[in-house]
């Protein structure tokens, strides 16, 4: 019997609904669910692995933990942020077997309880998504990393955290940097990114894009992502950037650079994508137009500083779902989507399913790695191999009924030879 702490049960056959529809365009993960049907359940490749799992609870991650529990594993999940639940979602997962502890709009309180809940069955693997999994078992409860083999890292922010820990001789075990895979950031950070914050965006607002000036702060894999999809819908882009190489990318790229002071009385939209605290400050929004939109692409809430603008206006008022409306001394209002927390997740869907296969094709192969290799591994962030990347990108194009050219053994020596 599965264990979970969610709203309701009986919101099962929605959630089931969502996840079967998700199913349908994740190819990898469903090759991998059909193959274990064919084996015993003691010769499934994660038979007996005990597995914790801090994700967006939403049907394409919901399909990711079904497809672990089939290959075998006792899996436990939880929520990396509050407001990406779906309690639908959340039933339906229940309701397959897999326990699950989280709740849509949970306090914080609660959010870190379902952590520690998650963690209680003494995983030996995690997978992790966005480092507060990983942080509990290094502060509050490293008792429950007794029987830890290691873990996988989703996120940008995560695998800066994991290196943070590793750089000060911290880290308890070793984590994969998933999040560093080509076949995760190249796709997952860039089209998915790009995509589903516009998604989030577009539904909530209701508004044009074409003529705005949107303002992106960062020009990393999502926010390249984000400012190609706002060049696209026929917006003027601009970037502020600190890496100077990045910089110029964004240049000849085709999109204006400038500091986040020069830029705030120009935006009609600002989007952060950083993984950086304090982007946008009360000093940059005393700067911004009337009625502007600010909202955030990473990981946690403290891109935009949405407490102080909070405690700057004289009243604030919610126009549309997911926008509040924050009114400044002098009249002015300052449009916050997703309370600055997470766009594309928090008051959207999130990525595509297609885009998510890719990604958690990574998780999978990177928890068989940590499974097969995790008593030489030492407590060190760890890339994931050229192997497993090379894998998952044959197995897309298999799926897609791609072919592309292979080298002759002419080719292949041409290539390894300093002799022309």
């Amino acid at each position: 019997m599965n264990r979970y702490e969610i709203k309701d049960l009986a919101l099962a056959p929605s959630g089931a609904l969502k996840i079967a529809w998700v199913r349908e365009h994740m190819p990898l993960l469903r090759a991998l669910e059909e193959s274990m049907e064919i084996l015993p359940p003691c010769e499934r490749p994660l038979a007996g692995v005990k597995l914790s799992v801090s994700i967006h609870l939403e049907a394409k991650t919901a399909y990711f933990c079904q497809v672990l529990s089939k290959a075998g594993a006792s899996v436990v999940a939880t929520a990396s942020n509050v407001l990406s639940t779906q309690d639908d979602v959340v039933a339906a997962l229940a309701k397959s077997g897999v326990s699950v502890y989280a709740v849509h709009g949970a306090s914080d309180a609660d959010y870190f309880r379902h952590i520690e809940l998650c963690l209680e069955h003494q995983p030996n693997i995690i997978i992790d998504d966005g480092g507060d999994l990983t942080h509990m078992l290094h502060t509050a409860r490293p008792d429950l990393a007794v029987e830890m083999w290691g873990g996988s890292e989703e996120t940008t922010t995560g695998v800066m955290r994991l290196r943070a820990l590793e750089a000060e001789g911290l880290l308890r075990f070793a984590m994969i940097a998933a999040n560093d895979a080509r076949m995760k950031y190249l796709f997952d950070n860039r089209y998915g990114t790009g995509q589903s914050t516009w998604d989030s965006i577009l539904r909530n607002t209701n508004l044009i894009v074409a003529s705005k000036t949107v303002v992106v702060a960062g020009y990393g894999w999502c926010g390249r992502g984000i400012a190609m999809r706002a060049a696209a819908l026929g917006a003027s882009v601009i970037v502020t950037e600190i890496d100077a190489v990045k910089a110029i990318e964004a240049r000849m790229d085709g999109h204006s650079v400038m500091t986040m002071t020069r830029a705030a009385p120009l935006g009609d939209l600002f989007i952060t994508a950083t993984g950086c605290r304090d982007v946008i400050t009360i000093e940059h929004m005393r700067l911004m137009k009337d009625m502007v939109l600010l909202c955030n692409a990473g990981h946690f809430n403290v891109e935009v500083d949405v407490a102080g603008l909070a405690e700057l206006a004289e009243s604030q008022h919610a126009p549309r779902p997911h926008i509040e409306t924050f009114v400044l001394p002098g009249g002015k209002r300052i449009n916050i989507i997703a309370e600055g927390k997470l766009v594309n997740i928090a008051a959207a869907d999130g990525h595509p399913a297609e885009i998510m296969d890719l990604s958690f094709a990574v998780q999978y192969h990177s928890v068989l790695y940590l499974l097969k290799h995790h008593e030489k591994l030492e407590p060190k962030v760890i890339d994931v191999s050229e192997e497993i990347d090379n894998l998952i990108s044959k197995e897309v194009l298999a799926a897609w009924g791609v072919s592309i050219d292979t080298l002759t053994p002419e080719q292949t020596t041409y290539l390894n030879s300093w002799q022309v």
